[in-house]
C-alpha cells in the first residue's frame, strides 16, 4: 500500500470514538476501510516472504535475556541444533532469547528468520535476522508463527511468551493445525506452570488431561529437536500415506467409470 495515502491509523483495537477522535473529517468506516487494506498487505507481504521456505520450527522466548547469560547459550544452542537438522529458525525477530537463537541458526549456516512487530519499546529486528518482516498486527503476526512451522520450541519467557505458547497449544488441541510438537526447554523455569495445569485447570475439570501430553518438557537441546524430528517424520509418513490412499481411491474410481 502507498503511505503517501494511507491515513495514520489509532490503535491496533481503538474504539469509534477514539478513530473520530484522530480522524474527525474521515469517519470511522473510512479509516476501518483503510485498516482492512493494511492487514491485507501485512498477510500478503508475509506469505509472499516465507512461501519457499521449507521446513522450520518457530522458536518463542523472552526478549529480556540478556547476552552471555546461560539462557542465551540455551537458545544460540537451539538455533544451532535446529539448522544441523534441516530446520529454518522462526523468531520473532527481537532481542534476547529470539536473538540467541537467530544467531545460533546463522552461524550454524541454517536460515534465520525473523517475524518482528512494531513495539514502541522495541528497536526493530536483530542483527542475526536473514530473512525478516515487521507487522503492525499481532494475529498476522502469528499466523506466519504457524503456519510455516513444523513445530514449536518455548524457552523462558513473559507475557509475550506465555501468548505464543497457548496460542499454539489452543491451536493443535482444536485441531485447527497438524499436531506439531510444543517443546518447553527448562524444567526449573516451566515445571510450576505445567503442575498448574495438572493440579488446578486439568483438576477442576476446565481442561482434559490428555491436553497435558500436547506440551513436551526438557533441559537437552538436543532432546527437544530428536522430539520435533521425530514427530515431523511421523507426520509425513502419514501424510504420504493419505496421498498414497488418495491415489489408489481415485483410480479404482476411475477404473469403475471406464468399465462402465
Amino acid at each position: 500500500m502507498d503511505a503517501r495515502f494511507a491515513p495514520e491509523e489509532p490503535p491496533e483495537f481503538a474504539s469509534p470514538s477514539e478513530v473520530e477522535e484522530q480522524h474527525s473529517g474521515m469517519g470511522h468506516l473510512g479509516t476501518e476501510a483503510w485498516r482492512v487494506l493494511r492487514i491485507q498487505t501485512e498477510f500478503v507481504d508475509g506469505f509472499g516472504m516465507l512461501a519457499d521456505l521449507g521446513r522450520a520450527v518457530s522458536v518463542f522466548g523472552s526478549a529480556r535475556t540478556k547476552p552471555g547469560s546461560a539462557e542465551y547459550r540455551i537458545g544460540e544452542r537451539v538455533g544451532q541444533a535446529l539448522a544441523e537438522a534441516g530446520y529454518a529458525v522462526i523468531t520473532g525477530g527481537g532481542p534476547g532469547a529470539m536473538e540467541a537463537a537467530n544467531k545460533g541458526a546463522r552461524d550454524a549456516g541454517g536460515q534465520s528468520v525473523g517475524v518482528g512487530i512494531k513495539l514502541p519499546f522495541e528497536s526493530g529486528l536483530n542483527p542475526y535476522v536473514d530473512r525478516g518482516i515487521t507487522f503492525r498486527y499481532f494475529f498476522a503476526r502469528k499466523t506466519m508463527f504457524v503456519k510455516y512451522a513444523q513445530g514449536f520450541i518455548v524457552l523462558p519467557g513473559g507475557i509475550g511468551t506465555l501468548d505464543e505458547l497457548f496460542e499454539a497449544l489452543t491451536l493443535v488441541q482444536t485441531g485447527k493445525v497438524t499436531h506439531f510438537p510444543v517443546v518447553l526447554i527448562g524444567r526449573d523455569y516451566w515445571s510450576g506452570l505445567v503442575d498448574w495445569v495438572r493440579d488446578v485447570v486439568i483438576a477442576q475439570g476446565k481442561a482434559s488431561p490428555a491436553d497435558l501430553d500436547l506440551i513436551r518438557i526438557t533441559d537437552d537441546v538436543d532432546e527437544a529437536v530428536r522430539i520435533i524430528r521425530d514427530a515431523d517424520l511421523e507426520c509425513s509418513k502419514l501424510e504420504a500415506e493419505a496421498r498414497a490412499d488418495k491415489a489408489a481411491a481415485e483410480g479404482r474410481a476411475a477404473g469403475g467409470s471406464i468399465a462402465t
